[in-house]
């Protein structure tokens, strides 16, 4: 393997620096188009799923209170004791929904664990020189939907000339359902070579606890040097920011 590299290394000093860019760019497309079907896709499919199991366990609670509600309203039950058995109900899905979430977790990095665990596999690349290390804002999963849904064009409803419900936006507020996940994220950029650069990233998929990939960026405008950006997330149950 290592004659191999060797060859492959001289026949690309052979070529002319505008050859050589030539190859890299390319080489470098092929990569990341590699790395955009294998790895982003599944990892937002995964994310798209676990945004639709919450939601549909938040409907299963709202349907139980309606049909506890409606049981209360047609049998003529003391208040209490549908309130009891609500909350029973309740509880019950929480805890549900908890380990659940909480089973998603143990499969991800720890928010408090990421920078530590970025810091330590890149000691093991020490050919790759760290330009930087930053972390993200903390975001939820509904804050992410939400702002996916922003950007579809608002339905107008007809109303009466002049009417305006200033308890709309108060009311929207309120219906914002609690986060559960939040994601935690962090960009980090190194230089170096192109081989090194692809070792470290199988070095981070290869980890037991996973992270999301985000965003995958190569820079080659100082060749030979090379810049790789990476953006990282993993979820936590809490809004704890990641410290540096």
């Amino acid at each position: 393997m290592k004659q191999r590299l060797l060859k492959l290394s001289s026949q690309i000093d052979a070529l002319s620096l505008r050859e050589r860019g030539a190859l890299f760019a390319a080489a470098a497309a092929v990569i990341l188009f590699l790395l955009y079907a294998v790895l982003l896709n599944p990892l937002d499919a995964q994310q798209a799923a676990l945004r639709t199991q919450i939601s549909q366990q938040r409907n299963n609670i709202a349907g139980i209170d309606q049909e506890i509600t409606q049981q209360v309203q047609d049998y003529g039950q003391d208040p209490d004791v549908a309130l009891r058995a609500r909350l029973s109900v309740v509880n019950a899905e929480a805890t549900k929904l908890s380990g659940q979430l909480r089973a998603v977790q143990r499969d991800l990095v720890a928010p408090n664990q990421v920078v530590p665990l970025l810091d330590a596999i890149l000691k093991t690349h020490g050919r790759l020189r760290l330009l930087s290390l930053t972390t993200l804002p903390v975001s939820g999963l509904n804050e992410a939907a939400a702002g996916a849904a922003a950007a579809l064009p608002p339905a107008t409803l007809p109303s009466a000339p002049g009417v305006v419900s200033p308890g709309a936006p108060a009311a929207a507020a309120a219906a914002k359902p609690p986060e559960l996940l939040y994601r935690h994220g962090v960009q980090l950029a190194v230089q170096g070579n192109y081989l090194d650069m692809l070792d470290y990233m199988a070095a981070l998929e290869a980890m037991p606890a996973q992270l999301f990939w985000g965003k995958v960026t190569l820079d080659a405008t100082q060749y030979p040097a090379t810049t790789l950006t990476l953006t990282l997330y993993t979820l936590g149950l809490e809004r704890t920011w990641i410290t540096l």
